[in-house]
Formats: C-alpha cells, structure tokens, sequence
C-alpha cells in the first residue's frame, strides 16, 4: 500500500488501514514518538497491540520499516496478516528459493515494500548489511526484544549483534518491543540494544479479560480434560508441558477423548512441527499440546485458554505463555496444575544446570517467584502485576478472589516434617521422599516403614490430624518456602540453613489452604473486557459468518483471523449493516479489507434472510 502523502496522520492510516476509529492506552505516544524518528523501548502485554506501534510509523514515514523477528516459521502468517490490510509486506529468509529472494531485495531497493521482515542471524551476514545500506529504511523494529536478555526465559544470542543497527545507521529510529520484561530485564535490554537514550514505554501488564487459576495436582490430564468439557468444549486452546513424552502422551489422551489436539516439541522432524502448527492456527477448536519452544510469536487471537500440565520455570516464562490467550480480548482462561513432584523436579534441574553459581541463583529467583505466585492467599492479578513493578486493586475474577484459600499456622506440621527428617538423618542415617515420611507421620505401618524400623521412631503416628494431601501440601510449601530441599537422583529431603529456625521454635511458619472446590464462574470486574453476548437472532448469523470466514481463508490458504477476528464478527452479526457504507464503520475494518470482502459479508448476512 504506497502512502505518499506524508501529510496523513497516524490517526488516518488507523481508520483506512487497520478500521479502528481510536488508539489503546500509550500506542498513540509511542507512535508519534517513532514517527518524529524517536527511538522506543516498549513494554506492552500480549493482545495490547504492540505491532500497530511499529507498523502505523512505517506506513507514515519515508522508506522501508525492518522488523527483526526471531521465527522464521511465523514471518509468512506474519506478512499474510498485514498484506489482508493492503500493507506491502514480505520476508527473506532460509526458507526461500534465491529468485524468491532476489525479487524481495529488488521489491526493497525499488521502494515497492512497506514492511520487511528478517531473522536476527540474518542482520549478522554482511551482504544483508551492504543490502539495507542501499535502500531507505524508515525504521528498525526489534520484535521479542527480551531475547536479547540473559537474564530473561527466551534468550537468542543473534539478537546480541542488533546493537550493530545504531552504529551503521545512527540517524534511523529503532523501536524494541516486548510482553515481558521485569526492571532488571528492562535494563539489560537497553544495554544491550544500545537503546540507554531511547525513551521508555511501559503499559500496564494486567489483561483483565484473562482468569487466572492455579489448581492442586491431583491426576492432572483428568482435570484438564474436566476443564476442557466443562467450560471450553470446541474452543481452541495450548497445553504446556515440560517434557516430550508428556506432550505426547497428553495429546494422544485428549485424541482418545474425541479432542482434537496435536503434539508440538523440538523432537518432531520440521515438517510435522510446521503441519502442526498450520493446523492449529488454520483450524478452529484445535488445541496444541507443547513444550515452550511453541508459541512465541503466534498471533491467534481467539485462543480461549492456556492450561500448564507442570510448573513453569520463571514467572516470565509464565506470563509470556499464558498471554497467548484472549489476544482479541475475549474471556479466556489461564489453568495451572501444580504439585509437590513440581517442585522437586524444578530445584533439582536447577541444582544439576550447567553454568556457574550466580547462574543457578538466578534462576532459583525465577523459582522462588514462581512458587510464591502459586502459594499466595491474596489476589493471583495483584502479585502478577507486583512482580513487574506495577500496582493494582484485587481483580475479583481470579481463583483467590473468586474461593479465597485460608491461610493457617502451620509451624507444628512444618516442625513434626522437619523434626522426621532430621531422625532419619542423624539418628538412622537415612534419607527418603515424601511418600516414606508421610506413612510415618501418618502412623502406618507398610512393609517398608517395617523393613526400616521407622515405626520405633518417637515421630511415627504424631500427624494423624492431616491426611495424606495435606501433608504433600506441606511438603510443597516448606520446599517452597526453604525449609527443605532436594537432594541427590532419589529426590530425597535434607534440612536447610533456615530449617533450625523453624526447629528451635524461632520462626513461624504460614501456610495456605487450598479451597476445598475449585471455582469456574467468571465474574464481572471493573475495566474487563466485555464480551459481546449474541443475542438468539445474531448468534446463527454468527455462525454462518464463520463458515463463510473459514472458507474463505481456506481458499486463499491464510488462518481465518486473518480475515478478520471473532469479536468482529460479532459486532457484524450484532449490527447487521446492509450497505459497504454501514460495514466500514464496524471495528476492524479497514479499507482494503472492506474492498475485498465486504461483498461476501454483506451476501452471507442476506443468505440467511
């Protein structure tokens, strides 16, 4: 789409390209700000509409904008989505045939692109260098920014040589994006980017329209398969899990129960990772079941839930994940289970990681977040948004607002687990897992309590005022808490530094209490986004829109959102316009998508007639 009337404003190129009548919370100041040739650093959530801010200022100043995206198996949906809005888009990559490649480094040269997508390595190849050098960019923009940094969950060493892009075109504006960054990753990004003078954006991380739900393990794919009948029937939707026999074995158990779900992981040949992915983003209703290396830079906007089968590492990597839900605003839904066995594994990986002691204390930070984010009695939203510096109000809508867990004194049980270990250790010297000392605790008397003799011990039977779960609840709270740690290939338990506080009476220990039954209603709450509830006359056109929408997008072999979104379509079946006229004024779009679809719009809402 050539714009050669420098004159237009931002606000313009929002209503003709893109169809919306008015910008979201910062975008507007971060947009005039790149536009003047300002160079931004931006933190924005997932869905908040990060790529308008680097995609508005290319379509408004001269030139070429570059935009450095890490996945090459992404950059065709990625330019598919902005070709749909008349954008002149294309990618070079690896993927490409050399005449493909020569016809986008002439398309560059010529002026005829708009937006210009590569992969970090490439900007390390000097021809690509002396290639950008012969055309007019009109700006660089990082993608993923958090890449960059070591302190953060997806580090990309390419991304180390894009500080290189200020010192060969030192007068071109460069724009870092990013969902997730703490003030600690924040600061390493504008290191190392070379990005110390540019001007911060932070919006706000909270995404009301999410509910977040962590839950106690307790055969962890029946519960999903619980979640998914219940409340998510059809909808599509990630499952992450932390190994590659779990993503398969998840995804053939929910194939069994009629679910269409498809494994994702490094282990699968390229091809199948790229059917897969091609299914899930064409498809509706399918759900992908994956190890995190799926899901950066997926631009699915109607996946209703992201549900974790095991602990995620870092509350980074958690937030980064569960913000592939709800991109187009929708109520979805972020569902944890989570366990003693979680716990354990994750400090046991931590203590065999490669890499020196400060590494291994980082990422026993990541951890430690991650634990009190799961074991938290006030606001899941409250500590989400506190952890990346910002304030807000209990949301009302999260499992801990909806079914408040108690929180009670646990330092007898805490001393009676602690006081068991110790036994075993100096008295039998001995070491075992929770399962052992829970019997002992518990008074039972198994053939191995007997084979061991533990029934002598002056502990045994002193925990009957607790059953079994609880006492695993126990457990993973005092590992969570560093009262106990992990040792050796039998994860068996050994005291802590800050365990003979607890022993000697000098520390309290709180602990929470998990609710007895787990919520599911989802509760209105100040600033959520509103569904747009279809009224019994709209919802069939709805449906019908759909289905024109599906094929559509399959004969033009592009996903469906591409389209356009659900909610779109919604307030298409909401308003039924009868005229081009009354369809360009619904959210969404813009003129070239009105050009080319709005016949087909406007005929399937007759066909129903």
């Amino acid at each position: 789409m050539a714009l050669p009337d420098t004159a237009q404003t931002p606000a313009d190129v929002l209503k003709r390209v893109f169809g919306y009548d008015s910008f979201r919370g910062n975008q507007v100041e971060i947009i005039e700000h790149v536009v003047g040739g300002g160079d931004a650093l931006v933190l924005m959530p997932t869905g908040g509409g990060k790529s308008l801010c680097y995609q508005i200022p290319a379509l408004v100043r001269d030139g070429v904008a570059v935009v450095v995206s890490p996945l090459i198996a992404l950059m065709q949906d990625q330019v598919d989505a902005v070709r749909a809005l008349g954008v002149r888009a294309w990618f070079l990559n690896s993927t490409q045939h050399l005449d493909e490649q020569r016809a986008v480094e002439a398309a560059f040269l010529d002026d005829q692109l708009d937006l210009l997508y590569l992969a970090p390595e490439r900007l390390r190849s000097e021809t690509t260098l002396r290639l950008l050098q012969r055309g007019k960019i009109a700006l660089f923009a990082i993608d993923e920014a958090h890449c960059v940094s070591q302190w953060g969950h997806d580090f990309r060493p390419d991304y180390l040589e894009l500080s290189r892009l200020h010192e060969r075109w030192p007068s071109v504006p460069r724009i870092a994006l990013t969902a997730t960054a703490t003030e600690a990753t924040r600061g390493e990004i504008a290191t190392r980017l070379n990005l110390e003078e540019a001007r911060h954006f932070v919006a706000s991380f909270d995404r009301p329209n999410i509910q977040y739900r962590i839950v106690p393990k307790d055969e962890p794919r029946r519960q999903l398969l619980d979640l998914l009948r219940t409340e998510h029937a059809g909808d599509a939707g990630i499952v992450y899990c932390l190994s590659r026999k779990s993503v398969e074995q998840t995804a053939e158990f929910l194939t069994a129960q009629g679910i269409p779900a498809l494994p994702y992981h490094a282990g699968l040949d390229a091809d199948t990772r790229a059917e897969n992915q091609a299914r899930f983003l064409r498809e509706d209703g399918v759900i992908m079941v994956a190890t995190i290396a799926f899901g950066m830079g997926i631009d699915k906007p109607d996946v209703r839930f992201v549900a974790h089968l095991d602990l995620p590492k870092s509350v980074e990597g958690y937030y980064q994940e569960t913000g592939r839900a709800g991109r187009d605003g929708l109520p979805s839904t972020a569902w944890l289970a989570y366990g003693l066995a979680d716990v354990v594994q994750q400090r046991k990986m931590i203590d065999d990681s490669a890499g020196d002691l400060a590494h291994r204390r980082r990422l026993s930070q990541h951890l430690d977040a991650m634990l009190a984010l799961c074991e938290t009695v006030g606001c899941r939203r409250v500590q989400l948004l506190n952890y990346f510096g910002q304030w807000g109000e209990p949301c009302g809508n999260c499992d801990t607002c909806l079914a408040p867990p108690e929180s009670w004194d646990g330092t007898v049980a805490a001393q009676k687990v602690l006081s068991t270990v110790f036994r075993l250790d100096r008295e039998r010297r001995q070491k075992f897992g929770a399962g052992q000392i829970i019997d002992i605790l518990l008074g039972r008397r198994t053939a191995k309590v007997e084979r061991f003799d533990h029934h002598e011990l002056t502990v045994f039977g002193v925990g009957t005022e607790l059953v079994e779960g609880e006492w695993r609840g126990v457990f993973r709270q005092l590992m969570a808490q560093g009262l106990l740690a992990v040792e050796g290939n039998y994860q068996t338990f050994v005291l802590t530094e800050a365990s003979r506080e607890v022993l000697r009476g000098e520390r309290k220990v709180m602990m929470r209490r998990d609710p007895r039954k787990q919520p599911k209603a989802r509760a209105a709450r100040s600033g959520q986004a509103p569904k747009v509830e279809l009224s019994a006359e709209a919802a069939p056109v709805f449906e019908r829109l759909r289905a024109w929408r599906g094929a559509t997008a399959k004969e033009q072999g592009v996903p469906a959102y591409v389209i356009f979104h659900d909610a779109t379509l919604r307030e298409i079946a909401s308003r039924m316009p009868t005229s081009l006229a009354e369809l360009s004024t619904i959210s969404g779009v813009g003129e070239n998508k009105l050009a080319k679809y709005g016949e087909g719009v406007l005929e399937t809402l007759g066909s129903g007639e």
